[in-house]
């Protein structure tokens, strides 16, 4: 009986250990939140300009979506870093990995098919055939062109400067943009040009700038990364009569009242759109384009520069806008399609568009 009875007992306790092994297996099984993953461009946060404006649109979806997301990030600090810091954030389990550059496209064609299961997002970039990988891509020279015909139209001594950073078919669209602006403004604006080489020394820029203002240029435009925070000081330090143009950012604060305008490129609103879709389980591969007609690109409020702008111009650039918004200006995006390009003269009387018809 005592026998019988220890069996019994031992019984009894290897069911109740099995019942708990299975009622504590379900705990164990918890859903993951997505992450997502961001790797920085060279230059990095403080740039106040590319890798900023992608930071804040990933800031605000964490925001938005609270617990429900987490953000993962890293700075890149030369070109050597960008494969091993993609592929450490789709490793690391990130469910949508933005990349944030156009220099980061081979890395994003290697990573992209090692991690079929996670998605990839690159601005700038230009990734048409990888079915995990979507391609945020903006209309810069949209922006450019309205700069430039700011600057064309408040140059006091007809000519203006582009500084532009690395020389790549990316920054000549700002530059080709830009010089069609200047042109339809007053095609007799000489525009002066000049590449840094670099997106993150501001020092280069600065004395680049400093050199185009001695030549005669009262109004420089950069795209130039960090070393456009170089432009701005050099305007800064010439003072009064003196301009730079900022970009991406609403950089205009770094120099109050000597940053004329800043052509915005809104890579915070197409991070903050791409997660949006993801959460929705809407993410889509392919090309997205971005400009003034879905609010990708664009210019600064212009806070402290307004009231130095006459009226009749402030109305020429909200009717350009229109007009590039509605497609019936298309601004070149090549220096080769600015040799074709014939300026299009708006009267704000009749609000209808006149070209000229031959190129001045």
């Amino acid at each position: 009986m005592k026998k019988s009875f220890l069996i019994s007992l031992l019984f009894s306790f290897l069911f109740s250990f099995s019942g708990c092994a299975q009622h504590s297996a379900p705990s164990s099984s918890v859903s993951k939140v997505p992450v997502i993953g961001m790797v920085l461009d060279k230059g990095g946060l403080g740039d106040e300009s590319f890798n900023d404006s992608a930071y804040r649109g990933l800031k605000k979806a964490e925001k938005k979506f609270g617990n429900k997301m987490g953000v993962k990030l890293l700075e890149s600090h030369s070109s050597a870093d960008y494969y091993p810091n993609l592929q450490a954030l789709a490793q690391s389990g990130c469910s949508l990995v933005f990349a944030v550059g156009y220099l980061m496209t081979d890395a994003v064609r290697q990573v992209a098919p090692q991690f079929p299961n996670t998605k990839f997002a690159i601005i700038d970039g230009v990734i048409p055939n990888i079915s995990n990988v979507a391609s945020l891509t903006f209309k810069e020279q949209e922006s450019s062109f309205l700069a430039g015909f700011l600057a064309g139209s408040m140059t006091r001594t007809k000519t203006v400067g582009f500084i532009g950073g690395e020389r790549s078919w990316l920054i000549k669209k700002f530059e080709a943009g830009y010089k069609a602006g200047v042109e339809t403004a007053n095609p007799k604006v000489r525009v002066l040009t000049g590449y840094t080489g670099s997106f993150s020394n501001p020092s280069i820029g600065e004395e680049m700038a400093l050199a185009q203002f001695s030549e005669g240029a009262d109004i420089i435009y950069h795209a130039a990364g960090a070393c456009g925070i170089g432009v701005i000081n050099a305007a800064r330090k010439k003072g009064k009569g003196y301009f730079a143009i900022g970009v991406d950012e609403d950089q205009d604060s770094i120099a109050p009242g000597r940053v004329l305008t800043s052509a915005e490129k809104h890579v915070n609103v197409a991070v903050y759109d791409t997660i949006q879709l993801f959460m929705k389980g809407k993410f889509t591969p392919g090309i997205h384009k971005y400009g003034l007609k879905n609010d990708g690109v664009g210019l600064s409020p212009m806070k402290y520069t307004k009231k130095d702008i006459p009226p009749r111009i402030l109305k020429l650039l909200a009717a350009y806008t229109r007009a590039i918004s509605d497609g019936k200006i298309v601004v070149p995006e090549t220096l080769s399609e600015l040799k074709k390009f014939h300026p299009v003269r708006l009267s704000l009387k009749k609000l209808k568009l006149k070209t000229t018809k031959a190129k001045t």
